[in-house]
């Protein structure tokens, strides 16, 4: 029997694409061939995630949850909506969140951690469901917040699941206020994060390069009017005050009044808590943004394949 050493384990991993542990448990079966081992593999169904990486992973799940003082959010992509309804998959993304929750949001170190109740860790079950299901996924981000005094607060747009959606929001309120008022006022204004989407907290957090772009481009749009450089100067400052209403969340309109701003609303929900109300962070994840989709559907990939 050949010694089953760390690098065969990677060898094998590198060839069929499986996880770790199914890799040691294949040349355990197979007494360390490595020939044997991907055969093993091959008829369990674990050798396919490899083929199955190159594949656009758009679609999938966002999972939010939250527990007093600490939220997390992570998003894991799959290839078609169908996914998202596999109650498997919801399952798996909901339990990453939960370890997100406890372990953080290092990527590396969320993948490395035991997934319950599978004999896996988190990046090995990942291997797994797509051997099993069929599609290529991925764990593609998370976050975790959390304060010292006050509350998280999780919300999921049009959930298809507890805390399984397309868009989820956390929200962290720093305060001495009441945690159930605190919590009121959270989900309200995860909603408005869901709506209004905010890039930014407040002015001074806006990245400068994106602040000097909008610039110039308000500026060339100034000068096409004809107005001297003194009067475009103030032309420009008043329409950034435009872009900060569009892109930092303190001073957004409140969807949920439709007239005051965001900071008004924190100042408010103060007084009603009883301690003032600092937002100490939010994140808003939306399934599949930025995530460049090719022109094939997989309707047709599918089709393209049965003809060969």
């Amino acid at each position: 029997m050949a010694e089953i050493t760390a690098a065969l384990v990677k060898e094998l991993r590198e060839k069929t694409g499986a996880g770790m542990m199914d890799c040691k448990r294949a040349l355990g079966e197979t007494q360390g061939d490595l020939e044997g081992a991907v055969d093993w593999l091959r008829k369990k169904g674990l050798a396919a995630a490899a083929k199955k990486a190159g594949r656009v992973a758009a679609e999938g799940l966002v999972g939010v949850a939250a527990d007093g003082k600490v939220g997390a959010a992570v998003e894991v992509n799959a290839e078609t909506d169908f996914v998202a309804r596999n109650e498997t998959f919801q399952q798996f993304v909901s339990g990453v969140t939960a370890i997100a929750l406890k372990t953080g949001d290092d990527l590396e170190a969320l993948k490395a951690a035991e997934f319950p109740g599978a004999g896996r860790n988190v990046g090995d079950q990942l291997t797994h469901l797509i051997a099993t299901i069929g599609e290529n996924m991925n764990l593609r981000r998370a976050r975790r917040l959390s304060v010292g005094q006050g509350v998280v607060v999780s919300y999921v747009h049009n959930a298809i699941a507890p805390g399984l959606g397309k868009i989820g929001v956390l929200v962290a309120l720093e305060s001495t206020g009441d945690a159930g008022k605190l919590a009121a006022f959270g989900r309200q204004l995860a909603m408005h994060v869901a709506a209004a989407n905010p890039q930014y907290l407040d002015v001074a957090s806006v990245d400068p390069t994106a602040l000097e772009r909008e610039r110039e481009v308000l500026r060339e749009q100034a000068r096409a009017s004809g107005k001297p450089e003194n009067i475009i100067d103030k032309m420009v400052e008043g329409r950034l005050r435009k872009f900060y209403e569009d892109v930092v969340l303190l001073e957004q309109i409140y969807v949920i009044d439709g007239e005051s701003r965001v900071a008004k609303a924190l100042e408010a929900a103060g007084k009603e808590a009883g301690g003032a109300v600092r937002i100490a962070g939010f994140a808003r994840f939306a399934l599949g943004e930025g995530i460049e989709r090719g022109d094939t559907d997989f309707a047709s990939e599918v089709a393209a394949q049965l003809k060969r």
